[in-house]
Parts: C-alpha cells; sequence; structure tokens
C-alpha cells in the first residue's frame, strides 16, 4: 500500500556488484578492459563493414547493426558502472535512472530481433539460394533492420511509463550496477501486478516469438545442410551459421535467466551475475566469434592493416 504521507524520491544509489571496497579498483580495471575491448571490436567491425565493397551484402548489413547496438546497449551502462567504481557516492538521478532504463531495454530488445533477423538471412541464403539475391533487396534489409528499432523503442516507452506510473517512497537502494526492472519493483511502494504482468507478457513474448524463428529457420536450415553430398559444401554451409548459433546461444541463455522469474532480493541478487555476461561479455565477444571465424572479415581487417602498414 502507498503511504498517504510520503517523500518521493529525486535520486538512487546503485549498490553495484559488490559491497566489498578492497574489490572496487580491481573490478574497475577488468570492466575498463571488457568495455575497450568492446568498443573497439565493434567500432572495427562496423569500419571494416562499412569501407570493404565486398562486405556489402545483406549478411554484413546486419552485422554492422548487431555490432552498432552491442555497442550502444553497452555504452548505457557501462561507463556510470565505472565512475561508482572509484565513487563514494553510488548515486544515480531518478530522471538519469529512467533515461537508463528506457535506452537499456530498447536497445537489449532490438539485439534479439536483429539476431533473428540473421537467422532469417541465413535461412535465406542457404535455403532459397536463387531468390536470395531478390528476395533480400536493399529495400527489404532497410525494412527488416527499421522494424526491430521501431518495435523495440515503441515497447520500451510502454514499459517505462508503466514503471513512472508507480511511487517510489524510500528505500532508494537498487540492489544492481544498473536501473533494471527487477530490482525497481522491490522499491516501489505502489501495487506493481500491471507492471510485473507487463514484464513477463513482454519478455516472454519478444524471447518466445524471436527464438521461435530463429529455431524454425535452423530446422530448415540443418535440413538443407544435410541434403548437401559434398562434405566441403556442408561445411562451409555450417561455418556460415556457427558464429550466429554461438552468439545466439550466450545471449538468449542469459537473458531466459533474467527476466523469466518473479522479482525477489535472492533473484536480483542472482541476477547481476546472469547480467554480466549479456551486458558485458556477449558484446564483447561478439566481434570476436565473427571475426576469428569468418575468412571474410580476416581478409578485410588484413588489407586494412596492410594498407596503413605500407603506407608509413
Amino acid at each position: 500500500m502507498l503511504k498517504k504521507n510520503y517523500t518521493p524520491v529525486t535520486e538512487f544509489t546503485l549498490l553495484g556488484l559488490t559491497d566489498r571496497a578492497e574489490l572496487q579498483p580491481v573490478l574497475f580495471v577488468v570492466f575498463l578492459a571488457i568495455y575497450l575491448i568492446t568498443v573497439i571490436g565493434n567500432v572495427t567491425m562496423i569500419f571494416l563493414i562499412r569501407i570493404d565493397s565486398k562486405l556489402h551484402t545483406p549478411m554484413y548489413f546486419f552485422l554492422s547493426h548487431l555490432s552498432f547496438v552491442d555497442l550502444c546497449y553497452s555504452t548505457t551502462v557501462t561507463p556510470q558502472m565505472l565512475v561508482n567504481f572509484l565513487s563514494k557516492r553510488k548515486t544515480i538521478s531518478f530522471t538519469g535512472c529512467f533515461i537508463q532504463f528506457y535506452f537499456f531495454i530498447a536497445l537489449v530488445v532490438t539485439d534479439y530481433y536483429m539476431l533473428t533477423v540473421m537467422a532469417y538471412d541465413r535461412y535465406m541464403a542457404i535455403c532459397k539460394p536463387l531468390l536470395y539475391g531478390s528476395k533480400m533487396s536493399k529495400r527489404t534489409c532497410l525494412s527488416l533492420v527499421a522494424a526491430p528499432y521501431i518495435y523495440s523503442f515503441a515497447n520500451s516507452l510502454a514499459q517505462t511509463i508503466l514503471m513512472l506510473r508507480l511511487s517510489f517512497c524510500g528505500p532508494n537502494e537498487i540492489n544492481h550496477f544498473y536501473c533494471a526492472d527487477p530490482p525497481l519493483l522491490v522499491l516501489a511502494c505502489s501495487d506493481t501486478y500491471v507492471k510485473e504482468t507487463a514484464m513477463f507478457v513482454a519478455a516472454g513474448f519478444n524471447l518466445t516469438c524471436s527464438l521461435t524463428i530463429i529455431l524454425i529457420s535452423y530446422i530448415f536450415i540443418f535440413t538443407a545442410i544435410l541434403g548437401i553430398r559434398s562434405a566441403e559444401g556442408r561445411s562451409k554451409a555450417f561455418s556460415t551459421c556457427g558464429s550466429h548459433l554461438m552468439a545466439v546461444t550466450i545471449f538468449f541463455g542469459t537473458l531466459f535467466c533474467m527476466y523469466l522469474r518473479p522479482p525477489s532480493e535472492t533473484s536480483v541478487e542472482q541476477g547481476k551475475i546472469v547480467a554480466v555476461f549479456y551486458i558485458f561479455l556477449s558484446p564483447m565477444l561478439n566481434p570476436l566469434i565473427y571475426s576469428l571465424r569468418n575468412k571474410d572479415v580476416k581478409r578485410a581487417l588484413r588489407e586494412v592493416i596492410q594498407k596503413k602498414w605500407f603506407a608509413k
């Protein structure tokens, strides 16, 4: 029940990963290194795809947007977290918290629908190679990229409005390193039923919908690959899907653990550890996964390095 006389919260305190002071500098160095690798890896991927004409294909077009979204949603959390590691007052304003809340949800949802679009692209390339050029036209690719952005930001707006309708009258300590749904709901003074229901429905729908499309795409893909007679052909087809499957497994596995359970002190504490994987490790690993397993990306990177080297 909402108290009749209460003081609205004007700022929140982010408790972070741990309250042990001696670990703060160590964690700062670790997460700064992860963030720098994330920025360098994703910016490099976007740069290579943009400048190399051989990478101007639908697959790499979608990959460049995946890198962009990974970079953005990691950036919504990491700078604030790094500041808090070295600060005594680990606070974030009420407005700043909800801005972070809005952009984080929007970008995360965009991320897994971008992975869904990439699965559909692989389906078209492997299962319908003769129609691939006409079906995956520039206009189609732009539409497939625009749809996740538009839907995800609209979905996030609805979730943010529902969260803003709740009253926060204290305590104001968020048991997390960013403004996330479950720990904020624990702090609300008013009834959270509508927001909790909306969170579960939205998370369940988005995860189920995107994963269903990905699974159906890969059922057709694997069926088509098994029908290829030559071992070399099967190996080449599998290699184009391996990187995407690794990215999907890391990202969706942790998201299911994070959102599809009731918010409580225990689940929030566990959720912090789970969140590290999809907020920090997934955006950092994606460029490495796609570059180390991809001959075209390695070739483009080698050519850029050689040009820079010989230019000197």
